[in-house]
């Protein structure tokens, strides 16, 4: 689980989170768990080199730019050779009990940015993973 904060600039002129910013936002959570929480588990290599190889999301509800974060929970639902499988529960408010606004799920696929190529997922990114697999570590 993480939280992101939308800002006033998100807002179209409907007055909600604009479809653009809602994908920003998903990244933003994306960004923290591969990024920072993968290093801190020894999975570092995510930081590395990752593509978005498939976006899908899901509206429920409006989402607002008030002031207030986001409730972002993820689950890693399939872990392949070579890609992974992220879902997203984004609430309407900071606690798990917000009603929950939109869904997505990313297919990211690792890449080795020096040769541009895809590259297979090592097995301590497997592991880090593998705790995020349907709910576990943070959902």
């Amino acid at each position: 689980m993480t939280e992101v904060r939308p800002r006033w600039s998100d807002m179209d002129s409907y007055g909600h989170v604009n479809h653009a910013s809602t994908v920003t936002l998903l990244e933003e959570a994306r960004v923290d768990l591969l990024f920072r929480e993968a290093a801190l588990r020894g999975a570092d290599d995510l930081a590395r080199g990752v593509v978005v190889a498939r976006l899908t999301v899901e509206y429920r509800a409006p989402l607002f730019a008030n002031g207030c974060g986001l409730r972002v929970a993820m689950s890693v639902r399939e872990i392949g050779a070579a890609y992974f499988v992220l879902d997203y529960k984004v609430h309407s408010g900071p606690s798990e009990s917000d009603p929950v606004a939109v869904t997505a799920a990313t297919t990211v696929a690792p890449v080795n940015l020096e040769s541009g190529l895809p590259r297979r997922i090592t097995d301590a990114e497997r592991d880090f993973l593998a705790a995020w697999h349907n709910g576990g570590a943070g959902a």
